[in-house]
């Protein structure tokens, strides 16, 4: 067993892409992060694989929280829910809002010290307590995204499309960038304890200078 830590450390203070503010577009440097991550596709007000993901994303990552600092001495609070967001057309974020076409990557952000044998032995253990029905979809994986352009909205996610538009068909190529990767949300508010005129979501857009390949 690990020597216990008395520090907790607070990703989200000590990171600085997760700070964000609203009305204005910014360019981060995202650092490279490790996730727990499940796949899907679908309407995530509907689709079942959308409540599975969740259902296991989290039992999984408090279960991790928990060994880290029983066995390894490390303490950290949970990060919030993210998304990875991508569809063939891009209209279906913006304009069109067509969420059945959407695909998905749920995920959690997890330290660095936690290792696959970590996750393995935590899923086993969530495992045995039932209840999280996507774990054979999770995966511990890492993510680069480098450049990217943020900002934070506050309100609905169904009013995020004039956002997005605007980064997309304004901001990122009047700095001569273009969009490379896949359309990120950070989640700071918790949907199911907060109003959704009061929800606080950072949303990002990985680019790069157009001129590069």
């Amino acid at each position: 067993m690990g020597t216990q830590s008395k520090t907790k450390v607070d990703f989200k203070k000590e990171i600085t892409s997760y700070k964000a503010t609203a009305g204005t577009f910014a360019l981060v440097k995202v650092p490279e992060l490790q996730f727990l991550m499940i796949d899907g596709h679908g309407d995530p007000n509907t689709a079942q694989a959308y409540r599975d993901a969740l259902e296991t994303l989290y039992p999984v990552a408090y279960k991790l929280k928990f060994f880290s600092k029983q066995e390894l001495g490390r303490d950290y609070g949970v990060m919030p829910l993210e998304g990875l967001w991508w569809s063939e057309d891009m209209a279906s974020f913006t304009t069109g809002r067509d969420k059945s076409r959407w695909d998905w990557t749920m995920m959690i952000m997890t330290p660095d010290w936690i290792t696959p044998g970590h996750v393995d032995a935590v899923v086993e253990a969530v495992r045995s307590k039932g209840g999280a029905p996507a774990l054979e979809s999770l995966r511990l994986a890492s993510l680069n995204e480098g450049l990217c352009v943020q900002t934070l909205h506050t309100g609905p996610y169904d009013a995020e499309g004039p956002v997005l538009e605007e980064m997309h068909k304004d901001f990122i190529p009047s700095h001569r960038l273009r969009p490379t990767g896949k359309h990120h949300e950070i989640y700071l508010s918790d949907a199911r304890r907060t109003a959704p005129e009061k929800l606080k979501t950072i949303l990002r857009q990985p680019v790069v200078e157009a001129s590069d390949a």
